[in-house]
């Protein structure tokens, strides 16, 4: 349920740097300022303490919290927004010590994560996700729980009443643990489709807000959400993307990753990532504008390394060019510089991708008779034709290029190899 422009949700900040550069923490509040925004909330203030770790009754100090206390009271504060997951104990004493509702970065990203989720595995998976954080925190969440949401922190999947009763939610999950798994099986009987047309499959992944989607409709045509939101995409979309040779392929764009995703997040969107875990090539789009640029790399990394999909081969595609900061410097391995909304860059971006995908495929040369039409018409669309020449004493097409090595056409060509 959004709220009205009028009526939105005042939130604090709070944020603990625990041995971290001051640069690296800035960064991190700042992307709680981002998400509280793409929440529909506003921060009206920020609340910080060095400490070597944070408090575990109260997350922060005592003098901050009484600091927090009078702050909240002063601004007249909605929210209170944690910018770390709290423990079931700092949350349940938070709470008891401030007048407005205590969220941690994960309710936050859950919420979001809510608000977003259109199909139904999606919004299967989200209310997955949040019943998982719901379980262990139960005691001490008083009321919030027993009404319809209305406000940040409070959506729930279908803006449903939760019930308190942990029985009913630990039923709940083995519901929808039964769900995905049906969407889970039928996900895999198409991937087993493409695996059999063996169509080159290209996965976009990267960090929340790095310009996919843009990138993905302008590759191919789509019409997935574009906005400079975090998280604007949450469910995968899959469509064809034409290489310069005429070569078909599948690219598949997915939600975007961030720092200190949620456990249960990851987990609840390991069946949606499974897309990725088919890919023949990953597309790393970084944002190449955004300070901060290095460690969201790193992030998606590690993701990545998380769910085993680390060895996949990867083209690290450093988005909107034109703004590049002023500190950037490409990492090792292949990429390009490039801005998603440049024809020329993205004509260059397909070029790149069919060289690497030719690193992976079987070379064929072969001499094709011309009334062999439907064998030429898949050698066109389903590989990559380098070479293309009508021999008209033997009234035959003489063809080079790359096939994919399990592609069922390989069996024909060997009949008509050189």
């Amino acid at each position: 349920m959004f709220l009205q422009e009028n009526n939105v949700e005042k939130a604090i900040l709070v944020g603990c740097q625990l041995q971290e550069n001051d640069d690296r923490f800035t960064y991190s509040m700042a992307e709680l300022d981002s998400l509280v925004a793409t929440a529909q909330g506003k921060t009206i203030a920020t609340l910080s303490q060095k400490l070597d770790r944070s408090h575990p009754a109260t997350y922060i100090g005592k003098g901050k919290l009484e600091e927090l206390q009078q702050l909240e009271t002063e601004l007249e504060a909605d929210l209170i927004i944690i910018n770390d997951e709290l423990t079931p104990s700092q949350l349940r004493n938070l709470q008891n010590s401030l007048k407005g509702r205590v969220l941690d970065r994960t309710q936050l990203i859950l919420d979001i994560f809510a608000q977003r989720a259109r199909s139904r595995e999606g919004k299967l998976q989200v209310e997955y996700a949040q019943l998982q954080y719901l379980l262990p925190r139960l005691a001490g969440q008083g009321t919030a729980l027993s009404r319809l949401g209305g406000g940040i922190g409070t959506r729930g999947p279908g803006e449903t009443q939760l019930e308190t009763d942990r029985r009913h939610i630990r039923r709940r999950i083995n519901e929808i643990k039964k769900q995905l798994q049906l969407v889970v099986e039928q996900r895999e009987r198409y991937r087993e489709r493409r695996k059999r047309n063996k169509a080159f499959q290209i996965a976009i992944v990267g960090y929340t807000n790095a310009g996919k989607s843009t990138l993905f409709n302008r590759l191919s045509t789509a019409e997935s959400l574009e906005e400079n939101q975090l998280f604007a995409t949450l469910d995968p979309m899959t469509r064809k993307l034409v290489l310069p040779s005429g070569y078909s392929t599948i690219i598949t764009d997915t939600v975007g990753f961030i720092q200190d995703l949620p456990t249960s997040l990851i987990a609840a969107f390991r069946s949606t990532l499974e897309e990725v875990k088919g890919a023949d090539l990953l597309l790393h789009v970084v944002d190449s504008s955004n300070p901060d640029y290095t460690n969201h790399e790193k992030t998606v990394q590690r993701l990545l390394k998380e769910l085993e999909m680390d060895q996949l081969p990867q083209l690290t595609v450093y988005n909107k060019a034109d703004e590049t900061h002023s500190d950037f410097v490409p990492s090792s391995g292949e990429y390009i510089i490039m801005s998603a909304f440049d024809e020329n860059d993205r004509n260059h971006l397909k070029k790149k991708i069919e060289d690497m995908a030719v690193l992976s495929m079987h070379y064929y040369q072969v001499v094709i008779p011309s009334n062999e039409g439907r064998l030429l018409s898949v050698l066109k669309n389903d590989t990559i034709l380098r070479e293309l020449i009508f021999l008209e004493e033997d009234q035959a097409y003489k063809c080079k290029g790359y096939v994919h090595k399990d592609h069922p056409v390989m069996g024909s060509l060997k009949l008509f190899e050189l």
